[in-house]
């Protein structure tokens, strides 16, 4: 790959779009490497957790230029293939089984912000700068729409998407687009704890859990009473749930 880089340690995934040079803007082979980078390790059974990070000073600075300048020339059609390949990275990140960190630092703006909406638990130094500075380019951020609602809600969506304004890291924590803010300096060492935390966490189950979230959400009330009692029952009845559950009983490891 060469847009992005993949290293496995231990049980801990990490992928870090490697553009610096162009603020790790998207392209089409970015995008390709993202979801097939995110298609692949959701098979690999040893990895725990994924670190999505960014190299350079920032994490993402949204669209690259040159592929933004080719877009021009694109039919309706080809626009529509465009945009489903974009739709199609986000879902493999956001639908990937294993629990994804964002390390986010310097700006995640336009699809970047989409990138944090994706994951599971968005971390960012106090610096980061955030928007979906789309419609200031006469676009919309219609693809990362579905994951953004998901994540900061209509409200704020709506307030966000219209204006296109940048916002600061104690906004992004206030309408949940992050989960933690911290210094500079502190920020891999917020990253590598969540990472420990997800470590003694029973990775089935964490599995379930991301692929119960959208099943409950998306349902009626009468409607999770079914979904969830399955879940939990199914989950109790798995090897790791009673070797789990017999070893805290019995004051094990």
């Amino acid at each position: 790959m060469t847009t992005i880089h993949v290293t496995t340690d231990g049980t801990v995934a990490r992928v870090t779009l490697a553009r610096p040079a162009v603020r790790n803007a998207f392209n089409a082979e970015v995008i390709r490497e993202l979801r097939e980078a995110f298609t692949r390790i959701a098979s690999e059974a040893s990895v725990r957790a994924v670190v999505l990070a960014g190299e350079g000073a920032i994490f993402c600075g949204g669209a690259d230029v040159n592929w933004m300048r080719g877009a021009l020339a694109l039919s309706y059609d080809q626009n529509v293939a465009d945009a489903e390949a974009m739709s199609d990275m986000f879902r493999a990140i956001d639908r990937c089984p294993k629990p994804v960190i964002g390390r986010i630092h310097g700006a995640a703006l336009g699809g970047g912000a989409g990138l944090a909406a994706v994951c599971d638990v968005a971390i960012c130094s106090n610096e980061t700068l955030f928007g979906f500075t789309e419609v200031k380019l006469g676009i919309i951020p219609a693809v990362i729409s579905p994951f953004v609602l998901a994540k900061v809600g209509r409200s704020h969506a709506r307030a966000l998407f219209l204006t296109g304004e940048r916002f600061d890291a104690r906004r992004a924590l206030s309408i949940g687009l992050v989960h933690e803010v911290v210094d500079a300096a502190a920020l891999d060492a917020a990253v590598e704890r969540v990472v420990s935390e997800l470590g003694s966490a029973g990775p089935f189950a964490v599995a379930a859990i991301k692929e119960l979230i959208p099943r409950v959400t998306s349902a009626s009330y009468d409607e999770t009473r079914a979904i969830t009692a399955a879940a939990i029952a199914k989950q109790r009845t798995t090897d790791e749930a009673q070797a789990m559950m017999r070893a805290f009983l019995d004051r094990k490891k």
